[in-house]
């Protein structure tokens, strides 16, 4: 039966549309959910862009389902407790939860259409065009059904478990994310129908590729055509396809457990169980089959979500990574910093010269932070590492040089942050293989997610000991470095190496350390920092002399720090910020928010990194005060994690820094602009000329900018 849910309200006027005010009226905000929604539809939106190579448009359907999919995960779940609960959200918020999900039910459905046709009648076809083609069972001839058939008992068959459902068999545990059938099927001569769910495997090959072709067909496909052979002597008289989409969000308060890692994996064990806050079916649902569903999954129809286009669009990565170098963008491989080659890749001599600014992928990982690490552990003079891990790739390169390091009798300690979502299992795994390898490791500060991406290093050198450091925006995953841009600053210089000592204290003991002279450390004193130097801005500002303001991150949404956005438009603090993801503030209201503009960048790389910049009253804005940051402008970042900014002080990496803020300020080609009531315009090169820089898009005009700076430099292998 399904779930009894409080009454719901008639839904609001859409949150764009709502009157805005200043004061503590909620509608000077956006709504999370919504505004994330509004982010999807850009990635949405990539996939309809001709100008980007034809697979990676097909990796971009895969990548907004994939989105929406930890979205339901993470945030439906929070809402449907909310409106069963009659409670509200944590904060004051312009719309109840009931009208937050009837919106997000529209928007998504609206969506789901949108890339429906997008795949429909832009993809298949121009896929088509170049000899790739996704087929349905009825489109392959004779000898391809029969190739197929033989893949099929070969790969396939044995896997599968069909499993009935009557007074002898219990309905069946539906794992997340997993596509089924649900098969309706009688005996001969008997009128009684039954049902029985069949699994479609979670294999590397959702597709399978006709040999000698790229002619594909799906495995779902195959396996619905090829029933009999699981129900011999059965009459399959109707099959519905379908996923379920379960609920991430535990109830459970890990932060009162007396052992955090049997914690996490209690809520591991649990998340497998949890409620299915999605059901999305093919459409033309046989209304019989979709009774039953609704009723065993405890449902309601609003959680229903029916599509025209496939239940599985992450099956088409295997079409995206077909060998078609003309249909990706243009191959790149990252470059080693010059002052690493000059010091043969001795990344302690590079350090002592000067302060190191790196910034992926357009600068490479493996060869500056891997190597750090990979050095530290190998290097005699070396006494100890410290280093903080979120997310790390699976086959990371950390974890052997950090267990090397242990073996070696060298003092190794790693924070392993286990509430990573999703990643949980993985960092369980690799908390006890240090362990197992004499490694010192915490698990965080109680009530706390440590999110900093920092290492520490400790050499014994000719006059004592000296400190190293690694201070970066993006995590240490040797995989998405090659993909997200990321910043990261390698130094010695003492007044940060001491600060970062106290911080690992912090991390790992029982510090209670608040001041530091150099990094601004959440949460004990970083928005109280970005906060004064807000209101400096607005201090400075004059007439004809407009501070400034220029941010970059990958999502705004603490409503302190907002509130300081829009006293400093009220001054007249001129205000560019560049948010990848939602953005909760309003930009462009008269009296609220006019000197305030937003803008979001997407492309082939994922804008990771949080650079903030404040004029300072200087003319040259290099005089201004720069930081890059692991934190965005988030609640969560500045209040309930541990986070890391550190200062950039050098010229030349001042440059660096303001360079890519104008390149992301000045691009036509790879950006939104952000209107007052949520929603974005594309912005438009048709106003410059052919070959302009700032028509090129961001990422082009970086990697040419990347390669003129490390001219000479050596490039590593492969794409990024």
């Amino acid at each position: 039966m399904s779930r009894d849910r409080a009454k719901r309200e008639p839904a609001a006027t859409d949150v764009g549309a709502l009157p805005v005010s200043t004061g503590d009226d909620p509608n000077r905000f956006l709504n999370r959910d919504l505004a994330w929604l509004e982010f999807n539809r850009r990635v949405l939106d990539m996939a309809s862009d001709g100008s980007v190579p034809l697979l990676e448009r097909v990796r971009f359907l895969s990548i907004f389902s994939n989105n929406l999919d930890e979205f339901f995960m993470k945030r439906v779940g929070t809402l449907r407790r909310q409106i069963e609960d009659g409670s509200a959200g944590p904060v004051p918020d312009a719309l109840t939860p009931e009208q937050q999900m009837h919106s997000i039910r529209s928007r998504v459905q609206a969506m789901g259409l949108t890339q429906a046709e997008t795949f429909r009648t832009h993809l298949l076809p121009a896929l088509q065009e170049r000899g790739i083609q996704l087929l349905a069972w009825d489109e392959l001839s004779h000898s391809e059904r029969s190739e197929t058939r033989l893949w099929f008992h070969a790969n396939v068959f044995p896997i599968l478990t069909p499993l009935a459902v009557d007074p002898g068999h219990r309905f069946p545990f539906i794992s997340n994310m997993s596509v089924s059938l649900g098969v309706m099927l009688r005996r001969p001569g008997e009128s009684e129908q039954l049902f029985a769910r069949v699994k479609v495997p979670e294999i590397p090959s959702r597709l399978f590729m006709l040999p000698g072709t790229r002619r594909f067909v799906s495995l779902q496909e195959i396996i619905e055509h090829n029933l009999d052979e699981l129900f011999p002597g059965m009459e399959i008289l109707k099959v519905l396809p379908f996923r379920v989409t379960r609920n991430a969000e535990s109830e459970s308060d890990q932060d009162d457990a007396d052992d955090l890692l049997e914690a996490i994996q209690r809520q591991l064990r649990e998340r497998r169980f949890a409620r299915v806050v999605r059901l999305e079916i093919a459409s033309g649902a046989n209304p019989r089959i979709l009774r039953f569903l609704t009723e065993e999954l405890q449902i309601d129809p609003e959680d229903i979500y029916e599509t025209t286009g496939l239940i599985d669009y992450g099956a088409l990565n295997q079409i995206a990574d077909l060998d078609m170098a003309d249909l990706h963008d243009p191959r790149w491989s990252p470059l080693t910093p010059r002052c690493v080659e000059e010091n043969a890749g001795d990344l302690f001599a590079a350090i002592r010269q000067s302060d190191l600014l790196v910034h992926h992928p357009y600068e490479c990982f493996n060869a500056t932070v891997e190597r750090f690490i990979e050095q530290a552990a190998s290097d005699p003079k070396v006494l100890c590492i410290k280093q903080s891990l979120y997310r790390t790739s699976g086959d990371s390169p950390f974890i052997g040089s950090l267990i090397r390091a242990a073996e070696a009798g060298k003092q190794v300690a790693v924070l392993v942050e286990l509430r990573a979502r999703f990643d949980e299992a993985r960092n369980i795994l690799w908390a006890r293989k240090l362990e197992d390898a004499g490694v010192h490791v915490a698990y965080g500060v109680v009530g706390l997610k440590t999110h900093t991406k920092t290492a520490l290093v400790v050499r014994q050198e000719a006059n004592g000991i000296r400190c190293y450091c690694h201070i970066g925006t993006g995590n240490y995953n040797s995989k998405t470095a090659r993909l997200y841009e990321d910043y990261g600053l390698f130094t010695c210089n003492p007044d940060i190496t001491d600060d970062l000592t106290g911080l690992f204290n912090y991390m790992t003991g029982r510090s209670r350390q608040r001041d530091y002279k150099k990094l601004l450390v959440a949460p004990v004193g970083m928005k109280k920092r970005f906060l004064e130097l807000i209101e400096r801005e607005i201090t400075l500002t004059r007439p004809g002399h407009p501070g400034r303001i220029v941010a970059k991150m990958n999502q705004l949404e603490d409503r302190g720090i907002m509130d300081a956005l829009y006293r400093a438009s009220q001054a007249g603090v001129h205000i560019d910020l560049i948010v990848r993801g939602f953005c909760c503030l309003r930009p462009g209201v008269a009296g609220l928010s006019d000197h305030i503009r937003v803008r979001s960048v997407l492309g082939r790389f994922l804008e990771h990194s949080r650079i903030f910049w404040f004029q300072g009253g200087n003319e040259d804005p290099l005089d201004g005060d720069f930081l890059i940051s692991s934190a965005d402008w988030m609640y969560r970042n500045l209040q309930t994690r541990v986070e890391a900014a550190t200062p950039i002080s050098l010229p030349e990496h001042k440059a660096r820094l303001w360079e890519n803020l104008q390149v992301c300020l000045e691009d036509c080609r790879q950006s939104w602009h952000m209107q007052q009531d949520g929603a974005y315009t594309r912005a438009s090169c048709r106003d410059f000329a052919e070959g302009d820089p700032r028509s090129v898009g961001v990422h082009t005009r970086l990697m040419k900018l990347a390669t003129e700076r490390n001219a000479g430099g050596r490039q590593q292998g492969g794409m990024a």
